[in-house]
């Protein structure tokens, strides 16, 4: 791990400590031109971790400081995702699939935050969960259910039921109250990528399960 201080951070506010893990992609031509933004203070944006696609990692802040990745949005019913969590930028176009010294790198650096901060499955989150009127990272290529199988993050090992109402589900979960649409749209990024249309039975059954799995945590 190399260490490259970005200057964009602050305290956590409130006595906050983190409990989700936001994964983001970069969007941008070179892990180079991504980490020359974050540690731009002109930018204003940051992260605590940005992870190449040849698998190299940088930690630009340390984990008991907020840094500025995640915006405007909220999970949980909670804002000021910044001060809970913790960001990590992964060097990725939006386009194509997420390579696999990266994907390695990921799973190694995971495991070890999730184990330092009592983080659950639960808590590893999409951007685009936490903002679905803005953000569509890490986007319908990332693979989350490899991270999954290794108890990084979530998936439903099971058919829910899909006479629960969507909302009911999403709101469980932990989907911001946005338009019906748009968290339709966060969902299915995460947990139905590429499938579009009306809500279905599909959609509401793999909801369920997934807000099943949410509340089996916190028992």
């Amino acid at each position: 791990m190399i260490r490259h201080p970005s200057p964009n951070f602050g305290p956590r506010r409130n006595g906050l400590r983190p409990d989700l893990v936001v994964i983001h992609f970069t969007e941008m031509r070179s892990a180079q031109a991504a980490l020359d933004r974050l540690c731009d203070p002109a930018a204003e944006v940051s992260a605590h971790y940005l992870i190449g696609r040849d698998g190299q990692l940088w930690q630009l802040v340390d984990e008991p400081l907020r840094a500025w990745h995640a915006g405007a949005g909220a999970w949980q019913g909670r804002v000021d995702v910044n001060s809970r969590s913790i960001g990590i930028e992964l060097d990725n176009d939006g386009q194509t699939p997420f390579s696999a010294p990266l994907m390695a790198r990921l799973e190694a650096l995971l495991s070890g935050i999730l184990a330092r901060w009592s983080i659950p499955p639960s808590g590893v989150i999409a951007h685009s969960d936490m903002a679905p009127a803005r953000k569509i990272d890490p986007g319908p290529r990332f693979d989350w259910q490899r991270l999954a199988r290794q108890g990084l993050a979530l998936w439903p090992a099971t058919t829910g039921d899909p006479d629960v109402p969507l909302k009911t589900s999403l709101d469980a979960i932990g989907y911001p109250d946005v338009a019906a649409a748009l968290r339709l749209s966060a969902f299915r990024l995460r947990f139905r990528p590429g499938h579009t249309g009306p809500e279905d039975a599909t959609d509401r059954a793999r909801a369920e399960a997934v807000a099943a799995c949410v509340l089996a945590e916190k028992w």
